[in-house]
This record gives C-alpha cells, structure tokens and sequence, in this order.
C-alpha cells in the first residue's frame, strides 16, 4: 500500500460552506460518523459509550487553551496582533506576529496593562516576543486583553470563550483547542464511567502543525516543530491494564505514540505520524475532520489508509460539518487500523 508522498495525496475539495463557523449546542449532540471498515453508522458523540467496551480507556488531552490572540498598538498607533504559541521560559515567548516585516526587534507593543517587546525571527513567521505585566500576575491579565486562538476559518469571535474549552480543560498551555474534546459533556463522562471505562490525561500543548496546513509539496520534505507533551505515571500504568486505549483526538495520539517511540514520558515531540506508521499505543481513534493539506490528515491515514477519502466523502455528503467546531469520526473500533 503506497503511503502519501506529495500534497496531492492528502487534498480533497472542502467546501467553505461546510466549515462549521459557531460550536454546537449540547456539545455532545455533534454528529459522529463510526467506521465500520465495510459500512458508517450516523451517531452522535452522547452515544459514545455504547459504541465502546467495558474495560477501555479513553485518553484525553487537557490541557486548557490560552486567550493567547493578542490585539495592540505599535508606538506609531497602529494596529498589530500576536498569537502566542508557546512559552521559552527566560527567552520569552514564541508567537506568531502581524504586520510582522512592520515588527522591527526592540519595538514595544502595548495592550492594557500588557507591554510586548518584539525579538528575533524564528522562521517560518514565528517571532521572538518578551510580556512585560508588571507586577501582575501573566494569565490575569492575558484573561483581560487576549482573545481566544480560533482558527483563521472561524470567521467571528464566539460570545462565549468556554465553547473552545473542553470541560476538563486543566493547565493553561495551548495555542489551539484539542478540538476532538469539545464535544464532550459530563453526562458523557459518567456513563463511560457505568459502562467500566475509564479516563485518563495526557499534556500535550498544542502549537503550530496543529493548524498550519503542510507547505511543502513533498512531504519527506515537511519539518515538524516541536511540542511539549507528559504523560502521566497514572495514565502509563492506565494504558497497560486498558482492553484498548481509545484517544481523544490527535494532540492525545501524538503524546501517547511520542512516548512509545521515545520511551519518555515527558519531553519535546516532532513526531510526524505518517503511513507506514508501527501503532504501539492507540487501538482507536475519535477525531475531527481536518484541513486537507495537513499533518493532521496524514495521521488519520496512517490509522486506516486510503479508506479515509470515501469516509471524508460521505460526510460531506450527508452533511457532516468540519473543523474546529465540526462533528466527528470514531475510528478502529472494529479493530481495523493500518499497523505496520
């Protein structure tokens, strides 16, 4: 089986009109497409943990998403906006920066009582950015002046900022929401809880494969930036007593499979999953569908191959709806995965 070489492989027409703009409400009311190799059933999340069995464990990243889409003044009095995307401890921060050529290094940005001093470029549009709160704590202040990260396709800020949490949402860490768990609701949680599956936690703060479409045409040729993931001891012990591990979107895949590549449980990951890929952690798999033309899409390849055309196909189809605040796909659970 040929894996994916080239953009062309991992592109399909996705229509503006089917990009979800606003999330949906209960959350668990969004659609899930369940693969069942040679037919779909049309369910929606809330029926989760029926479609799951006694003894898995489904694995979730929690990580809370920061208000980190920053609005404020250049000296001049013109408009710029940063896009935090992760902390460098005493460097500063890593962020994406616009109008970034009009940014000079040294500059000073102000926002409240925020002042955000430019540093060097990163490449790849990413900058080198010093916040400056006073004595304020960072993340209160953040809370005032920042706006939350959705993505460039989300044409409006949404009313309320917790609809691009997950309601487990934890350390504040990332730049984009692990989107495959918004739409989980505590009623969801206490029946998989009846049902005999547990849950457990990974970290991993998700950056900017997250959302950036692949922009290379070969992709031996893409480069991976990296991301902090954890996994905790209590979630590694979780995994070896699990029938079978069930992850939460792409961010729990991505710390659960660094650490079995790795062996550590805690670190920097740049692992670009892509088919032929050896699965040694995740059995099953609940995701959004994705950009075409991205890392993201290249994972959910490597889990079932070729076949994820004619699922994106149905659904688009039938009227499933993509993205960020989109519906959902769970797949593997009639054991079928590619593993190499």
């Amino acid at each position: 089986m040929d894996r994916p070489e080239t953009l062309a492989d991992i592109r399909y027409e996705l229509p503006p009109s089917a990009i979800a703009q606003t999330p949906i409400e209960p959350r668990d009311s969004a659609r899930l497409l369940v693969d069942c190799k040679d037919s779909v059933e049309h369910r929606i999340v809330a029926d989760l943990p029926e479609l799951l069995e006694p003894g898995d464990l489904v694995v979730v990243n929690d990580t809370r998403v920061l208000p980190a889409r920053i609005p404020a003044r250049r000296p001049t009095g013109g408009g710029a906006e940063i896009l935090l995307l992760e902390n460098r401890g005493d460097e500063g921060w890593e962020a994406l920066a616009r109008p970034s050529r009009k940014l000079a290094p040294g500059m000073k940005l102000t926002t409240g009582d925020l002042r955000i001093e430019m540093g060097e470029n990163l490449g790849d549009g990413r900058r080198l950015v010093v916040l400056d709160t006073g004595d304020r704590p960072l993340l209160e202040v953040l809370e005032e002046v920042g706006l939350p990260p959705l993505p460039p396709y989300i044409e409006k800020q949404i009313d309320n900022s917790d609809r691009y949490q997950t309601v487990y949402a934890d350390r504040p860490l990332s730049a984009a929401a692990p989107t495959a768990g918004l739409h989980f609701t505590d009623e969801v949680f206490a029946k998989l809880a009846e049902r005999g599956i547990n849950v457990a936690t990974v970290e991993l703060a998700v950056g900017l494969d997250t959302f950036r479409p692949v922009m290379v045409h070969r992709l031996d040729d893409h480069v991976m930036h990296t991301e902090w993931y954890h996994v905790p001891a209590a979630t590694q012990s979780a995994v070896g007593k699990a029938g079978r591990v069930v992850a939460v979107g792409t961010t729990a895949v991505r710390a659960l499979e660094s650490w079995a590549v790795t062996g550590n449980p805690e670190g920097r990951s740049n692992l670009f999953i892509r088919r032929p890929f050896n699965w040694q952690v995740v059995d099953v798999l609940l995701t959004n569908f994705h950009l075409p033309e991205s890392t993201l899409l290249c994972l959910v390849d490597a889990f079932v191959g070729p076949r994820w055309r004619d699922l994106y196909d149905i659904a688009l189809d039938d009227d499933y709806r993509f993205l960020s605040f989109g519906d959902a796909m769970l797949l593997g659970v009639d054991g079928d995965r590619i593993v190499s």
